[in-house]
């Protein structure tokens, strides 16, 4: 009999490194315990946070400030390099991550204390840093829509990372920050073949789906771009050219991508995963993504861990460059208008 939780991707929680002490049970104790939730429910953990903006100093992003309203994602994506990053708060990068969502419930009021610093100088922000903004807990929440209207107030310009079509509820936005030249969209899309996007990804919407959100986001005047993002050798590398090619059809100006890195808990996740999904190519995965990373399934190193090195990552990196070439013809996203900036204020007087 399968236990694993239905509609997650991770079967099990890893252990939190930033936990010092576990209590471990006798085979009696066990006894006065259910057996473990086959379909757990996600929780709403809701918080006010004192900050919100993150301003990453990393060599591979840059002066890259983000904006996550959400701490855990739902979507459940068993690759998210954002899984380690729920440790900190006390919890496990696998069920936890997708079963336990932090609401930064004043995120809005603290962007407008932000916007109204005088230290403030505007620059894009980028949304979906790290979980997604547009994931299941925001049709309920309604915080990345109260944000980009705040931006819209204050003429900041925004860049939008998702892959859930719930973006689309909040066209009426994007359409005239789009006017104003001050939004870029992109969408995640891993892998067009269903079996592998409802195993890898199985909180979020259809290949085929996310391609009609990009057509309706372009065709509003929103600069779209595709992550065919993570590259896993062995599983979905060979779909890069249909992708990238779907996306340039359906009005993307540009596609990038990074290949999968296995850091923390996430290596023990994916091992556990593709274990039991695709038992007969787990250990060919496995070596492939290693030999991307130096002979390791993990990367921190700066310049080379989100495309790797090695055979397999430069003939990722040339079928990518390849199709790029042939479908994106002479397509150029255009800069974001920084200028109209206003603080609330100057907005008085208008």
């Amino acid at each position: 009999m399968d236990n694993r939780a239905r509609g997650r991707g991770a079967a099990i929680n890893t252990h939190s490194k930033f936990i010092k002490h576990e209590i471990e049970y006798t085979s009696e104790d066990w006894q006065q315990w259910e057996e473990p939730e086959t379909n757990p429910k996600t929780q709403f953990i809701e918080e006010h946070s004192k900050t919100l903006l993150s301003v990453s100093d990393s060599p591979d992003l840059g002066h890259f400030h983000s904006i996550n309203p959400y701490r855990g994602c739902e979507h459940g994506c068993i690759y998210c390099y954002a899984r380690n990053s729920h440790e900190y708060w006390g919890y496990s990068a696998g069920l936890d991550f997708e079963t336990k969502i932090i609401v930064k419930k004043n995120a809005p009021q603290l962007l407008e204390k932000l916007f109204n610093s005088k230290n403030w100088e505007p620059k894009v922000i980028h949304f979906s840093g790290n979980t997604d903004c547009y994931q299941p807990g925001e049709k309920k929440f309604r915080l990345t829509r109260q944000m980009l209207e705040i931006c819209l107030r204050y003429r900041n310009p925004v860049s939008v990372l998702t892959k859930n079509a719930l973006i689309l509820r909040d066209l009426d936005v994007f359409e005239k920050l789009a006017k104003l030249n001050l939004v870029h969209g992109a969408i995640s899309i891993t892998s067009l073949n269903e079996d592998l996007r409802s195993a890898l990804e199985p909180r979020t919407v259809t290949g085929k789906r996310r391609l009609q959100v990009v057509k309706a986001l372009h065709e509003a005047g929103v600069p779209m771009g595709v992550m065919t993002a993570p590259i896993i050798p062995g599983l979905n590398d060979h779909e890069i050219p249909a992708i990238v090619q779907a996306a340039a059809e359906n009005g993307a100006l540009w596609a990038n991508y990074t290949i999968v890195r296995l850091n923390g808990a996430i290596s023990t996740l994916f091992e556990e995963w593709i274990q039991h999904h695709f038992p007969d190519r787990a250990t060919k995965v496995l070596n492939q993504i290693a030999e991307c990373h130096g002979g390791n399934v993990n990367d921190s190193r700066f310049g080379r861990r989100m495309v790797g090195e090695g055979i397999f990552a430069e003939n990722i990196r040339q079928l990518h460059a390849h199709a790029c070439r042939k479908y994106f013809k002479n397509e150029e996203l255009p800069g974001l208008d920084t200028s109209q900036f206003m603080r609330a204020g100057q907005m008085r007087l208008f």
